[in-house]
């Protein structure tokens, strides 16, 4: 891992030793704040098993003078948790850096405080573009954002024959809002005609929507939102006779999606910035080691969060006998960290430097990986 030079990061920041526990060195503890509880937990169980994966091995390995605690720091993937769910782990002093916050609304609320204590928060899925925008002090992310996102949608609707017209609709989180904006922009500049919805994700019946989806003939529909939506939104659609393409992202990109909506998301298209774990011959060991330990297999976001912990771990090791929180967050925010999933390296402003968005599909059932969007957008 390449260390850049120290940069500043305010006269707020806060620094905290570890304790003095484990095997002739300090415990240094990891948080990760994303839903563990609530509509969308699916999605935040599958990042917390990547990271309690790579630290059970971290402190299996033998290779380190300290012990890597867990810090659960539950938000239930929603704004008004956010503040609570932060000030959890900055109150706990062994912290030393934090995966996540997970979704886009919560990370907007959350990376001010952080930056003021002066604790790392590296998000392995946030993907609004406005994050890295703000001058969040301590905010790294570590996956490509929402104008990678939008744009692999409109290529990929773009290459399809017949798509002249697409309907884009956003749930109003601001990762919705997000994800709609830029995908709207990208199929407009490529000529297709759009129109764009708004359909709360705390919508109760999704069937005016769906008729107003139908009632327009559009080709394709982008939903921006997460599973918890999409679900009840597809099954009506599917009643109200929709046949066009169907296209969601990483927030739907969950089995719980079809759990929940069954044979109505059958043939749906979702983009992620990541990969199958279980697919990718460089993953396939950790997909395995995964499976054996929770008995279930990598789900979005898994390996990049097993990659970012790692990332952490190392820089802790890295440091010596100089561990703090500004230390770490100074040496995360300079490296060049080469992951399971991907290099990870971040621009001046915290920004991802990798642009790459894989397709998955619904078929017979099941959540099958496509491969990177560009190749199929080219095919």
């Amino acid at each position: 891992m390449r260390l850049a030079i120290p940069v500043a990061i305010g006269a707020l920041a806060l620094t905290a030793c570890g304790s003095d526990e484990g095997d002739g060195g300090g415990a240094y503890k990891i948080a990760y704040q994303g839903p563990l509880s609530g509509t969308n937990v699916a999605l935040g169980e599958n990042m917390q098993n990547g990271i309690q994966l790579a630290i059970d091995e971290a402190n299996e390995s033998g290779e380190y003078d300290f012990e890597i605690e867990y810090f659960a720091a539950d938000d239930r993937g929603a704004e008004g948790d956010a503040t609570t769910a932060a000030q959890t782990a900055i109150d706990d002093a062994d912290v030393m850096a934090v995966v996540g916050p997970a979704f886009s609304g919560p990370a907007n609320i959350s990376a001010p405080l952080y930056g003021q204590a002066g604790l790392a928060a590296v998000s392995s899925s946030a993907t609004l573009p406005a994050l890295t925008e703000q001058g969040f002090q301590t905010f790294l992310r570590a996956v490509p954002n929402d104008n990678a996102q939008g744009l692999a949608m409109s290529d990929f609707l773009v290459g399809q024959d017949g798509v002249e017209n697409v309907m884009v609709i956003s749930d109003s989180t601001p990762y919705g809002e997000g994800l709609s904006d830029v995908a709207q922009s990208e199929l407009e500049g490529a000529g297709v005609t759009v129109e764009r919805e708004t359909v709360p994700a705390d919508t109760v019946d999704y069937g005016s929507a769906a008729r107003t989806v139908v009632d327009s003939g559009v080709d394709a529909l982008i939903y921006a939102g997460y599973y918890e939506g999409l679900a009840p939104f597809a099954t009506r659609l599917a009643e109200a006779g929709f046949d066009g393409i169907g296209i969601s992202g990483d927030g739907s990109n969950d089995d719980e999606l079809i759990n929940l909506a069954g044979d109505s998301v059958e043939g749906w298209y979702l983009t992620c910035p990541c990969t199958d774990a279980a697919e990718e011959q460089a993953t396939a060991e950790f997909a395995e080691r995964y499976e054996a330990a929770y008995d279930t297999p990598p789900g979005t976001y898994s390996a990049e969060s097993y990659d970012v912990a790692n990332m952490i771990i190392e820089t802790i090791a890295g440091l010596g006998d100089d561990v703090s929180r500004q230390a770490v967050y100074e040496a995360l925010a300079g490296a060049e960290y080469e992951g399971l999933t991907k290099t990870f390296a971040f621009d001046e402003n915290g920004e991802f430097t990798n642009t790459a968005i894989f397709m998955y599909q619904v078929e017979g059932g099941q959540r099958g990986y496509l491969g990177p969007v560009e190749e199929l957008a080219a095919g």
